[in-house]
């Protein structure tokens, strides 16, 4: 298996590795630098557990492999909050209910955080297509959007 070397940023911390060039950036987070937060879903792009901030914009990390990710700059959901100094967003999940079994969470949070880092106040209607990348089979999604709205008011 052919291999590659990678400089990036991960949270704000800089990583070398060298890694097989079908590594996903998924697989990286997880197996190679043990941050599970960033869930594998459906492993097609298509439920958004895995979302992650890729140069400030959302992709699905199961779907960029590790030669793109040399030089770039990613955001999971351990780079917003932890849990003695938790986001806005993270704090307005657990308050509202929004966090059923958790699964699907970090990627709601991530999508959340890069919606209102360009938008500071959204409809309901904005939320919902910020989140539209994300599918959760617990909440029913309006515990989730009223905690995007809370987050909202609380950030401002």
């Amino acid at each position: 298996m052919k291999e590659v070397k990678i400089n990036f940023k991960l949270n704000d911390r800089d990583y070398k590795l060298t890694v097989p060039t079908n590594t996903t950036l998924l697989q990286i987070i997880r197996d190679q630098l043990g941050l599970t937060g960033t869930k594998e879903g459906c492993g097609k792009g298509e439920c958004g557990a895995c979302t992650v901030l890729f140069n400030s914009v959302i992709v699905t990390s199961c779907l960029v492999l590790a030669p793109q990710v040399d030089g770039a700059e990613v955001l999971t959901i351990e780079g917003i909050g932890t849990l003695q100094n938790p986001h806005p967003i993270q704090k307005a999940f657990v308050e509202e209910g929004a966090v059923q079994c958790g699964f699907c969470t970090p990627g709601f949070v991530v999508s959340a955080y890069s919606l209102l880092s360009k938008n500071s106040h959204p409809t309901e209607e904005e939320i919902r297509e910020g989140l539209s990348g994300n599918l959760c089979r617990c909440t029913g999604y309006i515990k989730i959007i009223k905690a995007v709205k809370k987050a909202s008011k609380e950030m401002q």
